[in-house]
């Protein structure tokens, strides 16, 4: 992996929320990528979110926007090894400037042929803490183009974000009623080819276009928490028995749950060796 950052490329992302990092990944990683994320999918099956049982309900447009499955990293040695790198926090710790990232979750988010948009929103508002420092990785295992389904931000959207968000719904531009500054900013696509990556704030809004094409587009993602984050009261990913233990307030440091992957002046590498077995 390209795990190397100019400072060119930390100020940027800081200036505009988000960065597109070409070739991050060598052919041969790319593979492993692949071949990795889809094996976890398949085993996965249609459970989206390994700790919380998956209940019959009826489809939404959601179900047609990109096919979801949240940390495989936990069930899934391979996807493991690749997400569970030192490389990848110090990546998220360096942009943020903070000194230290856990991993909060990884998703493969992956457009099905003709799937819907993905509206705009911010992530950050959804999980279990609140912090403007927060990022996401994304990693293109296929080709991302303005046909299938590319990343868009509104770039520099994240400096005046709140925590008021909108549901991934019908309308994309549901977001503009929380926040109508931001009609007038245009919107950059993230197009990448396969291996590249981009980050991006948990602040930023983002969405992407509609598949349209006979093909899939495959995305694996990881949210990274920094170190110290606090719990906000909301359940996310948390299982019922995680979310009843904790009180607003309580630091998010359980190692098993949310790895610290990377930290200045912690040891962390031993823990993570444990982790992964």
């Amino acid at each position: 992996m390209n795990t190397h950052l100019t400072q060119k490329q930390i100020d940027s992302y800081q200036e505009n929320g988000f960065i597109v990092i070409h070739d991050f990944l060598t052919p041969e990683e790319l593979e492993e990528w692949r071949e990795a994320v889809d094996e976890a999918v398949r085993k996965r099956g249609k459970q989206r979110i390994l700790s919380q049982e998956e209940k019959d309900r009826a489809e939404t447009y959601y179900d047609y926007v990109f096919v979801q499955r949240v940390n495989l990293w936990q069930d899934n040695e391979r996807v493991r090894r690749l997400i569970l790198d030192p490389g990848l926090g110090k990546m998220a710790a360096d942009l943020a400037r903070v000194d230290g990232m856990r991993i909060w979750h990884d998703q493969a988010l992956i457009k099905q042929p003709w799937a819907n948009p993905t509206g705009w929103h911010l992530d950050n508002p959804y999980w279990s803490y609140s912090s403007r420092d927060t990022l996401s990785i994304w990693v293109a295992l296929d080709d991302a183009t303005l046909q299938n389904g590319c990343l868009y931000f509104l770039p520099g959207s994240h400096k005046t974000a709140t925590f008021d968000n909108v549901g991934i719904g019908e309308n994309i531009s549901d977001i503009f009623r929380i926040y109508p500054q931001w009609k007038e900013i245009m919107a950059a696509p993230a197009e990448m080819k396969a291996g590249s990556c981009s980050f991006h704030n948990g602040l930023i809004a983002h969405g992407a276009g509609a598949n349209m094409t006979p093909g899939w587009r495959r995305a694996m993602t990881c949210g990274f928490m920094p170190d110290g984050s606090a719990f906000n009261g909301k359940q996310n990913i948390l299982s019922d028995e995680q979310f009843a233990s904790y009180t607003i307030g309580d630091v998010l440091d359980d190692d098993i749950q949310n790895p610290l992957l990377y930290h200045r002046a912690k040891p962390y590498r031993e823990k993570l060796e444990k982790i992964s077995g």
